[in-house]
């Protein structure tokens, strides 16, 4: 399964982003005979061959279940070992359209770390672009490479190398880049050698992510040095938004509501008067009365009294438990499904009460324009 296309059918070997939880999503490639084992049950992959994407199964005893979908950078982001702090999708996103990234771009990433961006640059310029990305470290580039494999990304050149020291240029290739992507340490350094790989023919666009506002200053220096032009900072933050509907509700209403209440209060009065009445009469009567688990009171006759003799319902169940109220908007009652035609709805949104910030600061530029 590829990152780049879409299909219907699960087949063996193919990767599936198995949605266990809002926070809890497993990548998993497919293998007959092989299990996946959550706090929800445990699912073999033998059930998850010939299943469509998007699907939910259960797990082997019927208790839990989880959706089956297609991998995607999104998802992947959020379910990925991570190797280095990763750039999360409200970055990443904002990035590819600062940038201008379309499909047949040609885009230079330096410091792929956990691979997380890379994923989305990608799918971003399809199989007709070319993603050429670097990586120091030794350990981080193997393993990188192994997932670029497993995951069926021809579009990507990855390459061993400190671009800080030894520049750009890969061997019998012409970089020819019009998109740059800088998650580097010293992002100023790596600045000095991409007048040998970036294009001369047409726009190009560079963004550096830094942590620290220190990196930043040195960054638009060697941008301004090496006469970038348009240079500016930005810094992303992300707060979530729920959309849903909301029920209108009006003054009948809470009038209606309000007489309910005290109906009710008073008819529980006067059902509390007449039980300790009636159990004052009993006590005289010489009758015990018992408490059971069920309804609260059931009476036991005394030796020698007939079948005949005043026994009183009282375990049956109140008038007011076995009312059918219908919808109450205010208080308990009959559960009505959101957007329900029966009533009536507006759209509402809320937020989530904090920004969630900071990541890291973007520094665009831009030559060629």
């Amino acid at each position: 399964m590829s990152f780049l296309y879409y299909k219907d059918v699960i087949e063996e070997g193919d990767l599936v982003m198995a949605f266990i939880s809002r926070n809890d999503i497993k990548p998993v490639i497919v293998k007959s005979g092989e299990t996946l084992n959550t706090r929800y049950g445990v699912f073999p992959h033998d059930l998850m061959i010939g299943a469509r994407y998007g699907e939910q199964i259960a797990s082997a005893k019927g208790y839990g279940f989880i959706h089956l979908l297609q991998p995607t950078p999104e998802l992947w982001t959020l379910s990925l070992p991570h190797r280095t702090q990763i750039v999360y999708t409200f970055d990443s996103s904002y990035v590819v359209q600062r940038l201008r990234v379309l499909p047949g771009s040609r885009v230079i990433e330096a410091g792929t770390g956990s691979g997380s961006f890379s994923h989305a640059f990608t799918r971003t310029i399809h199989s007709n672009g070319r993603l050429f990305s670097y990586e120091f470290h030794k350990p981080r580039y193997e393993e990188a490479k192994g997932e670029f494999e497993c995951h069926k990304l021809p579009n990507i050149t990855l390459t061993h190398r400190d671009v800080c020291t030894d520049g750009f240029k890969v061997d019998g290739v012409n970089v020819d880049g019009d998109a740059v992507f800088l998650d580097l340490p010293a992002p100023w350094e790596a600045i000095e050698h991409l007048d040998e790989v970036v294009a001369k023919d047409r726009r190009v666009s560079i963004c550096c992510f830094s942590p620290c506002i220190e990196q930043v200053v040195k960054t638009v220096e060697a941008l301004t040095a090496k006469k970038w032009n348009g240079i500016e900072m930005v810094e992303v933050a992300g707060r979530k938004w729920e959309a849903h509907r909301e029920m209108v509700r009006d003054v009948d209403e809470a009038v209606a509501r309000l007489k309910d209440i005290k109906k009710r209060a008073v008819a529980g009065l006067e059902r509390k008067r007449k039980l300790n009445q009636t159990s004052d009469e009993f006590e005289n009567e010489d009758i015990d009365i018992q408490t059971t688990e069920e309804n609260g009171i059931s009476l036991k006759e005394p030796a020698g009294k007939g079948e005949t003799d005043l026994k009183p319902k009282l375990d049956q169940k109140s008038d007011q438990n076995t009312k059918d109220r219908g919808y109450n908007p205010f208080g308990k009652g009959m559960r009505i499904r959101e957007g329900d035609p029966a009533y009536k709805w507006i759209n509402v949104t809320r937020s989530e009460p904090e920004v969630k910030s900071h990541t890291s600061y973007l520094t665009f530029a831009y030559r060629n324009q």
